[in-house]
């Protein structure tokens, strides 16, 4: 009895499996070996992947050329990887910094491809030939192209607001003149933050003449809201993206990492806003009076919120450099996601909840596209929950907390403001990575479902039956 019980509270010795044999390796290959898993990763992390997906990109490649004690770390904009030699030897350790990151989802596409070829048996000499081939690889659109996105990303902000073609205009051109500024500040090698100030400053100076013509009586400018024209070029200038991301690595146990997103997203911010507070002062000075966005703006009629929501996921796309096959995807998940979206705020309920769902059920319908037509989530799960982002939700908070001038109200309101963003940044997160923990093993079951599924029964001579598989190919 007294030995009964001890087995039930201790666990036996003989029962854990033996310790795994170690492959013999020697130190070229494992430095090569790590240097391929080092790249790979450094190239990912720099093209949009989050940190999660890096680490599991390296540690397959690790892991499929013979290296099991192999420890990846990601904090913001490095990466270290470490092998723990077997017996007396000293482990095997690379660490890189990522100097820039600039979204190309092909690139990505490309990366995770040859991933999947590594564990399929590439050569570990033709792995990293391939893989230098993709680093080299030039961004899929020209300059003008990406600008354009950007402001159509602009405009399909202002149709969700519900603004006439007129308002549709000025948003279109004084996006372009953002995009302009910003795009040649950052061949000047600009920081971000400055340019982030010149951008704003060029988008409330257009404004501020969009309205002088306005009082002037020119067509088409007599009704243009300047609200809807500044709040569009924001969210270009703060797509919020910083917010999901760094609450997605927050929950992925990537602490550091989510911690530097949200200081690089406040720097990015308060270049907005003493951007258009410039701006402001300026126009003031002119004796144009003009007060900056501090109220959320009601969205218009639900046919324009879906054409917006489309405008948008399209737009995303282009400018992190997808394929068509990823725009297409794009378009019909953001269309999925702000009605998802749209559903549970008829119901009654708050955004944090409704941007939750709508980013839930994208993200499941897109971990189950996205293995059949060879395109990374991450991509199409991007572009569809963008327009759910909170960007001008954190712009109002920092602005509100800048012109507070020490009143409690203004300050309470203004951090009100910046927990709504959280929240929502959150939810997004949230139902972006539990949407891919629950779509990528219905995709696997359904892979594996689908070729069952395919298969006859055959009578033998003794009755049984023996499943034969049909072939797609035809009889030659």
């Amino acid at each position: 009895m007294v030995e009964a019980m001890r087995r039930a509270v201790h666990r036996d010795a003989t029962e854990v499996a033996p310790t795994e044999a170690l492959p013999i390796i020697d130190d070229a290959t494992v430095l090569r070996v790590i240097e391929l898993a080092m790249r790979v990763a450094e190239v990912m992390l720099s093209v949009g992947a989050s940190a999660k997906e890096v680490v599991l990109a390296a540690l397959r490649i690790t892991g499929a050329y013979g290296l099991r004690n192999v420890h990846v770390d990601v904090t913001f904009n490095s990466i270290t990887v470490s092998d723990h030699r077997h017996g007396g030897e000293w482990p095997v350790t690379i660490m890189r910094v990522v100097r820039s990151a600039v979204p190309d989802h092909y690139k990505l596409q490309r990366l995770q491809a040859l991933v999947r070829e590594v564990e399929e048996g590439l050569d570990l000499d033709e792995a990293r030939r391939r893989f230098h081939a993709i680093r080299r690889m030039p961004f899929r659109y020209r300059a003008s192209i990406v600008i354009l996105a950007q402001a159509l990303l602009a405009v399909g902000v202002g149709a969700m607001f519900g603004a006439s073609w007129s308002i549709l205009l000025v948003t279109l051109l004084a996006a372009i003149g953002v995009a302009l500024t910003q795009a040649g500040l950052a061949r000047l090698q600009v920081p971000l933050f400055f340019s982030q100030i010149a951008g704003a400053f060029v988008l409330t100076a257009l404004t501020v003449v969009t309205a002088l013509l306005a009082r002037m009586g020119v067509e088409p400018f007599v009704d243009v809201r300047a609200s809807i024209v500044v709040s569009s070029g924001i969210v270009l200038m703060l797509a919020g993206l910083a917010v999901v991301g760094a609450a997605q690595d927050a929950i992925d146990g990537f602490s550091l990492t989510a911690g530097g997103r949200i200081l690089e997203l406040t720097v990015q911010t308060l270049g907005v806003v003493l951007g258009i507070l410039v701006g402001l002062e300026r126009a003031r000075a002119l004796g144009v009076g003009m007060s900056p966005p501090s109220e959320a703006l009601p969205l218009g009629p639900l046919p324009g919120q879906f054409v917006g929501a489309v405008i948008v996921a399209v737009a995303v796309a282009v400018f992190n450099g997808a394929g068509m096959r990823i725009i297409v995807v794009s378009a019909v998940l953001g269309i999925i996601a702000w009605g998802g979206f749209a559903v549970v705020t008829a119901a009654g309920l708050d955004q944090a909840p409704a941007s939750f769902v709508g980013a839930l059920v994208a993200s499941i319908i897109g971990a189950l596209m996205a293995p059949r037509l060879h395109v990374p989530s991450v991509a199409v799960t991007t572009a569809a929950i963008l327009p759910l982002v909170p960007g001008a939700a954190v712009f109002r908070g920092l602005l509100g907390l800048v012109e507070s001038g020490g009143e409690t109200e203004h300050i309470l309101f203004a951090t009100s403001s910046l927990i709504t963003a959280g929240m929502v940044g959150i939810a997004l997160a949230a139902g972006a990575t539990l949407g891919l923990f629950i779509g990528s093993p219905l995709a696997r079951t359904f892979r594996g479902i689908t070729p069952v599924l395919r298969a006859v029964g055959r009578p033998t001579a003794g009755g049984a039956n023996v499943g034969v598989r049909v072939s797609d190919e035809p009889p030659r």
